[in-house]
């Protein structure tokens, strides 16, 4: 099951983790109170207003860092080590972000002996819950039991991306045959509904949802039949948004141009861009107060390494279709492109000097976009600029792909926590679902828990090349 929040869908199982953690982190902050209060029940009630405002900063604090380390992605699939190992980094992180919080503001100071105590509960209590929780709760607890009506190609693409673990909060019980249509399911899938009305079956089976994949819709549904599962209590969905919902990206080869203009989201009021472009400059700023020491070590060991330019400066496509020049690091030795041409990198690229390596193993080549944000040409989130050259050719060939520049491009953005770096057309139709679902759902929370989703990205270096 999926709880809608802020216009996302959150997996059950992981609302429901993410609620035990925040319990532990508090129940871990104010015990460790106590315990720097030497026990002393009675000093730490006198201060215990204050005590409480703490545990809140530490477990806010802490919580995010789980959060950005990926451990409430529901496609997180590690063995328990992994998880542990991430929830040591989480705390590594939360430790010093709280140390600079502290620092800024002095008042919320726990004191050395607290703060490890609470970081030492939150590393036991975090890990134990989280041995528990993966060992109690199996692969199905949680997963919501769907029926597909239908048995044709759409079915069948939902079947595939069941198999390949897309969709890990879904037990597919059986497809329903649309009759005088194609079959494309294996018969052990199949459900013989045998004269049985519709809601009958779905009762017999106990079905959380009935999914509708057929493939030619001018043919007349069974509405009354699909009314009575809805009036029983059935939720009754269309495979588009059913597969929207659970895999975060809208599959192109199931779209239909009218689906932009009757389907939710797709919002860009003045408002709405007023509190984006406010959010990317503070957002900019603190970046770049935070990395100007990163910044600077990295263009002196590029300048000495090869000498040439520091920045390298690249045309590329941004809102509405509009050029603009993008700033990053340079990561190659200089002229790169004056004999291939524009060109995807590959993986090992010969051109790509030694400390080109290091900088974009960890984005740090992508820290003078900072500057673009703030001259307006990208924000902090969205789909990544593309080359011009590359932008006519996959509008030629993939539909749908100039959609993605009714928003300004991005430092970071959906496409680039769920899919790896992609150098081919396939890997830009790919990528291209993640961004539709990016432009049609977008929102300050999405942006904000896409930025700390990245830290993830770049503690793991996934998709680097």
């Amino acid at each position: 099951m999926a709880v809608r929040i802020f216009n996302q869908y959150v997996p059950l199982r992981m609302l429901m983790l993410a609620g035990i953690d925040f319990v532990l982190l508090v129940l871990a902050a104010l015990a460790g109170s106590l315990a720097s209060y030497g026990g002393d029940i009675i000093l730490l009630l006198n201060d215990y207003p204050y005590l409480l405002l703490q545990a809140w900063v530490f477990s806010i604090v802490m919580f995010l860092g789980l959060f950005s380390t990926g451990l409430y992605q529901a496609r997180l699939q590690l063995r328990t080590v992994g998880y542990l190992i991430r929830i040591a980094v989480s705390l590594m992180l939360g430790t010093f972000f709280l140390a600079v919080l502290f620092y800024i503001a002095e008042p919320l100071y726990m004191g050395r002996g607290m703060l490890a105590a609470s970081t030492a509960l939150a590393s036991f209590f975090l890990c134990g819950s989280r041995i528990i929780f993966i060992r109690a709760v199996g692969d199905d607890f949680f997963r919501r039991r769907v029926v597909v009506f239908g048995a044709g190609r759409r079915a069948l693409e939902l079947a595939d991306a069941r198999m390949r673990r897309d969709m890990g909060g879904i037990r597919i019980l059986g497809f329903i045959e649309w009759p005088g249509a194609p079959t494309r399911i294996e018969s052990s899938k199949l459900i013989d509904i045998g004269g049985r009305r519709l809601v009958d079956v779905l009762r017999a089976h106990q079905v959380d949802e009935l999914v509708v994949a057929i493939d030619d819709r001018r043919r007349a549904l069974p509405m009354e039949q699909l009314l009575q599962c809805r009036l029983a209590g059935f939720r009754v969905v269309d495979i588009l948004p059913f597969m929207e919902r659970e895999m975060g990206k809208v599959r192109i080869n199931l779209l239909y141009p009218s689906w932009f203009i009757f389907s939710d989201g797709f919002s860009q009021g003045s408002l709405r861009r007023a509190a984006r472009r406010t959010f990317d400059v503070l957002a900019s700023i603190g970046l770049l107060v935070l990395t100007a020491p990163l910044i600077l070590v990295a263009a002196a060991a590029i300048w000495l390494e090869s000498r040439g330019p520091v920045l390298f400066r690249q045309l590329r496509v941004g809102l509405d279709g509009h050029a603009f020049l993008l700033l990053k690091f340079r990561s190659m030795v200089p002229n790169a492109e004056s004999i291939t041409g524009a060109c995807w990198a590959e993986e090992n690229d010969p051109r790509i000097t030694r400390v080109g390596r290091v900088v974009r193993k960890f984005r740090i080549d992508e820290l003078p976009q900072i500057f673009n944000v703030l001259k307006g040409e990208m924000s902090f989130v969205g789909p990544r600029p593309e080359r011009p050259e590359f932008v006519d050719e996959l509008g030629r060939k993939i539909p749908f792909y100039l959609e993605r520049h009714s928003v300004k491009p991005g430092i970071t953005g959906w496409a680039q926590l769920r899919y790896p770096y992609g150098a081919t057309e396939e890997d830009a139709m790919e990528k291209l679902q993640y961004d539709l679902y990016y432009v049609k759902n977008q929102s300050l929370l999405f942006d904000f828990l896409i930025l700390l989703q990245t830290a993830e990205v770049v503690l793991w270096g996934r998709g680097v090349r």
